[in-house]
């Protein structure tokens, strides 16, 4: 008996081992999974945190465009009248100024920001771009520069209203830098803009177009003043934008022709209340000299075919409400009217433009202050929709 025991001794301490051993084993893979799975909701937590604004728990991209180095890829279903029904992608890349030590604590800089998109249309008509905006010292220098490359099918409607179709084909570019007055609102400096373009009518040159060329290279240069105490780039609710801007073509620039072109435009943001919000918008250009007819001024309203009213001058002014619904959400309805005059028809006599209608807006980037949505607009014998990516006014 006891050498039976003494036998089985070791058998069972094996055996109470082994059992122990498979114990720990098991406890060891219920920890892993239980580490797994907590890395895992970790990790989908964290990815999720990124489309999550923590100040109100709603869908915001901040985040993953200010600290993730993400581009928001900006859809657009294109119902221009001028061009047609198309498609379009823009892709927009955001990065925060570097802020200096002397700076004061409430100086805001708008965000650096880089595009690249195309579109193209059922009329065949398309374009391909790219453009950036940055700024140094803390906002004491701003830059704009966009090049791009169109081939477009339009309509030219002329003394008798009536549209011709001609194509637009060009490579374009813009290059601004300005200055800040001091510490004032004001800005001012140069821009150059360059439009090598070829233009081509089905059938006969319409009436009212002088000295045609098929090809011309629109090159022209001038002073910018801009004024800008909005509180936000993109979607303003309260504050000024204005500028004005004087430009030449010549020659010694890379123009065809020789001309002068003068524009103003302002916007206006009223806050009426916590929930209501006032814009007024004015805009005006006025030319000089062998413009080529289509880099005349026209009037640009939401539902009005662009380029539709096109003269030597144009006036335009429109008026937008919105309703702050939540702080996300916004709806609004704007309305406006417009004539472009001057050669073609005197001012009495120039047709007027008119467009309105109602959209919505969502505030998809709450620290960039960046709302998305749509425009749905009625002109003269058409209706159009517009995606946005914050304000309408440019």
């Amino acid at each position: 008996m006891l050498i039976r025991h003494a036998l089985c001794a070791p058998l069972c301490v094996n055996a109470a081992l082994s059992s122990e051993a498979d114990k720990r084993s098991r406890r060891t893979r219920r920890a892993s999974a239980v580490a797994a799975a907590l890395l895992a909701m970790s990790a989908h937590a964290h990815a999720a945190s990124k489309f999550i604004d923590p100040e109100d728990g709603a869908f915001d991209l901040s985040d993953l465009l200010l600290t993730h180095r993400g581009v928001l890829p900006v859809p657009t279903l294109i119902t221009e009248p001028a061009v047609g029904y198309g498609l379009g992608l823009g892709l927009l890349y955001f990065t925060m100024p570097k802020k200096s030590a002397d700076a004061p604590d409430d100086a805001k800089a708008p965000p650096n920001v880089t595009g690249l998109g195309g579109f193209a249309t059922g009329t065949h008509s398309w374009g391909a771009g790219l453009m950036h905006f940055h700024t140094w010292d803390d906002d004491h220098i701003r830059y704009l520069g966009v090049v791009g490359k169109v081939g477009l099918h339009l309509n030219y409607y002329g003394i008798q209203n009536r549209p011709r179709a001609y194509q637009l084909d060009g490579i374009a570019l813009v290059q601004q830098v300005l200055f800040r007055i001091g510490n004032s609102h004001w800005y001012v400096g140069p821009r150059y803009t360059f439009f090598d373009a070829r233009t081509r009518f089905s059938g006969t040159i319409p009436q009212g177009i002088r000295e045609f060329e098929k090809d011309q290279r629109v090159a022209k240069a001038g002073v910018v003043v801009d004024y800008d105490t909005r509180d936000n780039m993109f979607y303003p609710s309260s504050g000024t934008y204005a500028e004005l801007e004087a430009d030449l073509a010549r020659g010694g620039l890379g123009s065809s022709t020789n001309f002068q072109e003068q524009t103003a435009r302002g916007y206006q943001w009223i806050p009426l209340s916590k929930s209501w919000v006032l814009g007024l918008r004015a805009d005006t250009g006025f030319s000089q000299g062998n413009i080529p007819f289509f880099a005349q001024p026209y009037v640009s309203l939401r539902g009005v075919s662009d380029a539709k009213f096109q003269d030597s001058n144009q006036l335009t002014a429109e008026a937008e409400i919105r309703w702050n619904v939540t702080p996300r959400w916004a709806l609004l309805g704007f309305g406006g009217v417009g004539k472009a005059y001057g050669r073609l028809h005197s001012f009495s006599e120039a047709p007027t433009a008119f467009g309105f209608g109602t959209g919505f807006r969502y505030l998809i980037a709450r620290k960039l202050g960046l709302s998305m949505g749509i425009d749905v607009a009625h002109g003269p014998g058409q209706n159009a929709f517009y995606v946005q990516v914050g304000s309408a006014w440019r």
